[in-house]
């Protein structure tokens, strides 16, 4: 009976105990909502940090084509029903809880537990979601399909190569390793090699810059600046070699770390004196150099230091000529033979693959004669280089297909290095090396397919320029060999010294004479060359004087030129030259030429770069000129009126920076110019460069409708501000400097412009509308570059009338500059409803530019550039540059960066009404604020200057990716909040963050900034620079502080790592 009641009071009591802890929760969840609600908020905020986590490296992994795995989504999916939903379930209980019942006098203890458990569960919730968070991977890479991976075409990744390109790899990432080398005998593959480590080092972005010039046996300081200067984008204004030479020093210093490769180094080179600094404690500048000499790479280049490059090994060398002859190689047959023949390459990969090209698919016969020849003693023999080697590539040269292949690569051996095409095409017509061809075009485009064919064959390679050409340095000297076998050219190399001229036996054989580096103090009084066809001189002797009897036995002479050479008067026996057909006088100091019009054969006549005043009439007399060249001669003021009239048979005309004093038509008097009524009268003219002061003067009846290729400025401009690079790219050039609208232009000039690939509008004074809609179909069809500026009047660049939904430019290239009344692109169609021009954006949806490249806005007035849908269209843009357009205050939005992927180039700068470069057009919920991205995969530069009202890149509401960017440089942008910055924040931060983890960053950039700061930030601020981030991970990065003083702007130069830094503005 006590056994039965203690068990019954146990049960009592723990019933009671179990009542009591309920009821004592219960109370609890009323007592203590509001602890609740802050533990289940205060979990929400971690969960949406750890989401924002994952969010990031999930965008990552998206970038770099992964896909996402399932559960990662699904916990993404449910994170955000929590935020969202479950957060808007409690807040709701909470406002209920707020609601006193018993009319007002007594809380209500129902709302509070419920909120309570509501807060409770969910944090549960939250702490399983928390726990589920921890991916140890988010994204996975799908099995790829199949490619055809094709190597780099000059690049082949032989064993005893990968070494030296390891060794080489490793040295430049060395900042101990400032100078660099590449050693081995000519035709093993420097140059190969090292623009092999350009192409890896430029993708695995080691440095900001790499610029690449080849110097060659004679150092022309000039050439190697240009070369750099190219590369760079950099124009010289300086004429004096010092001036160029810091002006691309100064150049070079504004790169952080950059890559200098000089190739063909043959002696010592003073880098100061071409411009290339050495690198300072503020900057890395790398220099690698390739050479026959390891001597000239230690001991006069200072190289710390040098890698050899051998030949290949055979099986290296067999397994390459197969590569490269292909088909049949291996047949039963054939093994022997081919192996034979690929060992008479000597392991270098010039000579293998000239000679394999050549063999490719021929029958064995043609291999057995091959072998044959390559078995014979060897005409040609240069120090350091196999027999053998020069033998393959004289047999790749009698197996040229014609002897107008074999004779045009002989003469390109002669005239060396980038040679320009328009030169090789003057010596070629006026050796008349292409028989039944009649016309400069023609032969413009013959000798075109046989340099193609030569660069086919690996005798010719492409050089720096799409106007020159280039060929290596083994095949020039084979192809001056074999020119010269029986005395049949002389010609001397820059560093060879003239002690002597030949004797008269040797003379009397020679064809062709090519001396452009003449270091001799005399000539002979008479050349005894009668069977002499092609006469080359150039001396940079002042002094040196042309004998009156110089030309007295060189009767068969077709070619001559002669460079740098002050000529008073030509010499006498000049007009003895019956057979002349090309006369190039360069560079030359001129005085009486009257001599020239006895040359009656004469064909072409260069006279660019020489001092003359004024031509000659007697010019009129060379009946059958199809070419005269007279660019750069800026001292021509005269020609006489009725030259031009006889040269009937012209076909091209070059005066470009040259005679501009046209006479109109109807004047006359004793020292007249002539008109250009007079080239009416050419009838073959099919390429002409002029420069037209006046459209007035134009002839009404003028045609230009036979203009093949062009670059004709028309009008009186300030200026002429023309890349003459990028222009001759193009074969159709046009400038105008306008009075009137393009519908009022001289019939001839609106030929031109329908033709015109490059478009240049300058000046233009009282026009409104530049033209009509149906004239655009018809003026800028062809148009790839379209540049107006200084136009006071100018609103629209044509008048929309409604005859199409859409018109389709095919502009690369659009700039627009000094128009600060231009309200857009196109008008507005007047049947429509009226829109202030406030309101009206630079480009319409109706304008597209699928094929632009490149925009350039300066100084105009408009708003906005484009409307978000209207953006489409302008997917290929590459260069951004806007500057001094005071009104502007949307540059984009963020929804048209998806359309930016191309982007490599974004500068803004005196713009004072921009707030924000992207602007925020979405409309971002809560629940997905801090989740949108804003990548600009390609972009390399990003520049903000002088932005009085900028506080920000974007707002905090996205996160921005710059995975190549190499150069960030902000200056003088007062109101800059941050790069990521809150626009409601109107408070003065004490701690204000330029850079946050919401801008992310590659781990290879780096930058220079330069700031005002103390325009930027009150004195009692702190200036913090954040931590950098590389998608997603923390990475500190460094930057060197440099403090000037009080008033005066601080620069931060940032580098790849670096700790925090903070400035104080006192």
């Amino acid at each position: 009976m006590e056994i039965t009641m203690g068990s019954a009071s146990n049960l009592v009591t723990g019933v009671v105990g179990y009542l009591f802890q309920k009821i004592k929760r219960n109370f609890s969840y009323v007592f203590h909502h509001r602890t609740m609600v802050l533990d289940f908020e205060k979990k929400v905020e971690m969960l949406k940090d750890k989401r924002d986590r994952v969010l990031l490296d999930v965008d990552a992994a998206q970038n770099n084509g992964e896909t996402i795995y399932p559960d990662v989504n699904n916990w993404l999916m449910k994170v955000d029903d929590m935020i969202i939903s479950e957060l808007n379930k409690v807040k709701s209980l909470e406002d209920e809880a707020k609601n006193k019942c018993f009319i007002g006098l007594c809380p209500n203890f129902k709302a509070f537990y419920q909120l309570s458990k509501k807060a409770e569960e969910d944090a549960g919730a939250v702490d399983e979601l928390l726990q589920q968070g921890g991916f140890d991977k988010i994204s996975y890479r799908d099995v790829p399909q199949p490619i055809v991976v094709v190597p780099p075409k000059d690049f082949e990744d032989f064993n005893s190569r990968k070494l030296v390109f390891n060794k080489i790899m490793e040295a430049v990432k060395d900042p101990n390793f400032n100078i660099l080398g590449v050693h081995g005998m000519p035709g093993v593959g420097k140059t190969t090699l090292v623009k092999e480590v350009v192409r890896q080092v430029k993708e695995d972005k080691l440095f900001d810059s790499v610029v690449m010039a080849v110097v060659t046996y004679t150092p022309d300081v000039q050439k190697i600046q240009d070369q750099i200067a190219d590369m760079l984008g950099l124009k010289f204004e300086e004429q004096s070699m010092s001036g160029r030479a810091s002006r691309l020093c100064q150049r070079l210093k504004k790169e952080k770390k950059i890559l200098v490769v000089l190739d063909d180094i043959w002696a010592k080179l003073d880098l100061m004196e071409v411009g290339i600094p050495l690198g300072d404690k503020d900057q890395v500048c790398t220099i690698l150099l390739t050479s026959r000499d390891r001597n000239v790479l230690r001991k006069d280049m200072d190289a710390k230091e040098s890698f050899p490059l051998g030949v290949l090994t055979h099986e290296e060398a067999w397994n390459f000529f197969k590569n490269i002859a292909r088909n049949g190689v291996e047949s039963h047959d054939l093994p022997p033979i081919a192996i034979e023949v690929a060992k008479r390459c000597g392991g270098l990969p010039i000579a293998i693959r000239t000679l394999a090209t050549s063999l490719k698919n021929e029958p064995p016969f043609a291999w057995e004669d091959a072998l044959q020849q390559l078995n014979g003693p060897p005409s040609s023999n240069f120090k350091g280089v196999p027999a053998a080697v020069c033998s393959s590539i004289e047999w790749s040269y009698d197996r040229l297909p014609s002897e107008e292949h074999k004779q045009t690569f002989l003469l390109c051996g002669l005239i060396g290095h980038n040679a320009l095409f328009d030169e090789l095409l003057m010596y070629a017509m006026g050796l008349g090396l292409f028989h039944g061809i009649n016309t400069v075009e023609k032969t413009r485009i013959r000798l075109l397919t046989v340099v193609s064919h030569l660069k086919a064959c690996c005798l010719l390679v492409d050089s720096y320029s799409n106007q020159r050409f280039d060929m290596h340095d083994l095949i020039s000297d084979v192809a001056i060999s074999i020119a010269s076998k029986g005395n049949h050219v002389f010609s001397l190399r820059p560093q060879d010294v003239l002690d002597d001229w030949p004797d008269d036996e040797t003379m009397k054989e020679c064809d062709k004479i090519f001396l452009p580096y003449g270091s001799f103090s005399e000539l002979p009084d008479q050349l005894k060359c009668p069977k002499l066809s092609f006469f080359g001189i150039g001396s940079k002797n002042p002094l040196l004087k042309i004998p009156t009897n110089f030309f007295m036995e060189t009767k068969n002479l077709k070619v001559l030129i002669l460079a740098c050479l002050n000529l008073p008067s030509l010499p006498s026996s000049i007009s003895l030259l019956a057979n002349l057909r090309t006369l190039c006088l360069m560079y030359c100091a001129l005085g009486d030429i009257a001599l020239i019009g006895e040359l009656k054969n004469l064909e072409i006549l260069n006279f660019e770069g020489s001092e003359i005043e004024m031509l000659p009439e007697e010019i009129g007399q060379l009946t059958k000129l199809k070419w005269l060249g007279l660019i750069d001669c800026s001292k021509l003021k005269r020609i006489p009126p009725g030259v031009f009239c006889k040269l009937s048979r012209l076909e091209e005309l070059y005066m470009s920076n040259s005679f501009n004093e046209w006479e109109a038509k109807g004047q006359s008097s004793q020292q007249s110019n002539f008109s250009l009524a007079e080239l009416k009268a050419l009838s073959c003219l099919t390429s002409l460069e002029i420069h037209i002061p006046n459209a007035n003067i134009i002839p009404k009846d003028f045609s230009f409708e036979k203009l093949q290729r062009y670059i004709i400025f028309i009008g009186e401009a300030s200026h002429w501000d023309w890349n003459w690079v990028w222009v001759r790219e193009n074969s159709r050039t046009l400038k105008l400097s306008l009075q009137t609208s393009i519908s009022f232009l001289n019939n001839g000039v609106k030929v031109l412009l329908k033709k015109a690939e490059n478009l240049y509008i300058d000046e233009v004074k009282d026009v409104e509308i530049l033209l009509q809609e149906s004239e655009v179909g018809d003026y800028f069809r062809q148009l790839k570059n379209l540049h107006i500026q200084n136009g006071a009047m100018i609103q629209y660049i044509f008048k929309d009338n409604d005859d199409v939904d859409k018109i389709e430019f095919q502009l690369e290239i659009l700039e627009l500059q000094g128009l600060p009344k231009l309200i857009s692109f196109c008008s507005k169609n007047e049947g429509s409803t009226s829109t202030s021009p406030q309101e009206t954006t630079l480009f319409k949806q109706k304008t597209q530019f699928p094929k632009l490249k490149e925009l350039v806005l300066s100084s105009i007035t408009i708003e906005r550039i484009w409307l978000p849908q209207e953006f489409c269209s302008t997917q290929n843009l590459t260069t951004l540059i806007i500057e001094g357009c005071a009104n502007l205050k949307h540059v984009l939005s963020d929804s048209m960066v998806e359309y930016l992927q191309q982007l490599e180039c974004l500068e803004i700068s005196e713009c004072k009404c921009i707030h924000e470069i992207i602007s925020k057009e979405k409309i971002i919920k809560e629940a997905f604020r801090n989740r949108y991205l804003i990548c600009f995969p390609r972009l390399n530069s990003l520049k903000l200057k002088g932005l009085q009202n900028l506080i920000g890149f974007c707002h905090e509401d996205y996160t921005v990716e710059f995975p190549t960017l190499r150069i960030l440089e902000i200056e003088n942008c007062p109101q800059l909040k941050g790069f990521i910055h809150n626009s409601t924040s109107k408070e003065i931060l004490t701690d204000v963050v330029l850079f946050n983890n919401k801008v992310l960053f590659s781990t290879h950039s780096s930058f220079v900034i330069f700031n005002s700061f103390n325009h930027c930030f009150h004195s009692h601020q702190k200036f913090i620079v954040g931590c950098f981030f590389q998608f997603g991970e923390n990475h500190n990065l460094p930057f060197e502080k440099s403090k000037a003083g009080m008033g005066q702007p601080t620069s931060y130069k940032f580098f790849s790592y670096a700790k925090r830094v903070e400035y104080y503005g006192m």
